[in-house]
């Protein structure tokens, strides 16, 4: 039995810190070679102790089985700006040698009833512990922000209904899956013009960030004219 969560879930957050630094540097590199970045922004969680104990029993996990059959309880999203990306960031994470891709799950091209989408890799990554090293699952969900804000939303009705919704309700969160589906493919087909535009107002922000931080003017008495 578990009796010290916070010591078992320490590797699990180290895992966690350590692969948002590193997701979040992939970002940087792009923007360092002024090229578009197919990560617009990367999260990160350990679960909470009460939703692992409740997931445990729904599904039928134990704990000496925990690390094995629990994949989530290190869990990073990378948000994207375009359907597009998402396949060039899974394409990345395949390539990387510090994590080791198990299984992939693609939910974005084959959406779940529900109207849910979303990219789900489950990897096992090592983290270096004072008693050595130590392999973790976690799992990296891929999406757009459009899928994520209908996940957010369906995630908090979750809670109220236990997964048990109205007939009514549920189609309409259907719907709205393909309406915001609908909405990514249609940014995709304007992909270019978007992604003209914010390279325009970054480069016009740059410049006059530059601008702000020339320095002034000096007189004769020290004081910035």
């Amino acid at each position: 039995m578990i009796e010290d969560w916070q010591h078992f879930l320490l590797p699990y957050q180290q895992a966690v810190n350590e692969l948002k630094v590193k997701l979040r540097g992939m970002r940087k590199q792009y923007q360092d070679q002024a090229q578009h970045s197919p990560i617009e922004f990367v999260t990160g969680r350990v679960k909470p102790v009460d939703s692992i104990k409740e997931k445990m029993v729904r599904r039928h996990v134990s704990e000496d089985r925990l690390e094995q059959d629990m994949q989530d309880i290190a869990g990073l999203r990378i948000m994207c700006q375009f359907v597009e990306d998402i396949y060039v960031v899974v394409d990345l994470l395949r390539k990387r040698t510090d994590m080791r891709i198990l299984e992939e799950r693609d939910y974005v091209t084959n959406a779940k009833p529900s109207g849910y989408r979303s990219y789900h890799i489950v990897i096992e990554y090592p983290v270096q512990l004072v008693t050595g090293e130590k392999k973790l699952l976690a799992e990296i969900q891929v999406r757009t922000l459009a899928m994520n804000f209908w996940a957010t939303i369906e995630h908090s009705l979750n809670y109220k209904y236990q997964g048990e919704f109205p007939e009514e309700l549920s189609s309409r969160l259907q719907r709205a899956g393909e309406a915001a589906f609908r909405l990514d493919k249609e940014m995709s087909e304007i992909r270019e013009e978007i992604q003209e535009a914010q390279n325009l107002f970054s480069y016009g922000k740059n410049k006059q960030e530059l601008g702000d931080g020339q320095a002034k003017p000096v007189s004769k008495d020290g004081d910035s004219q």
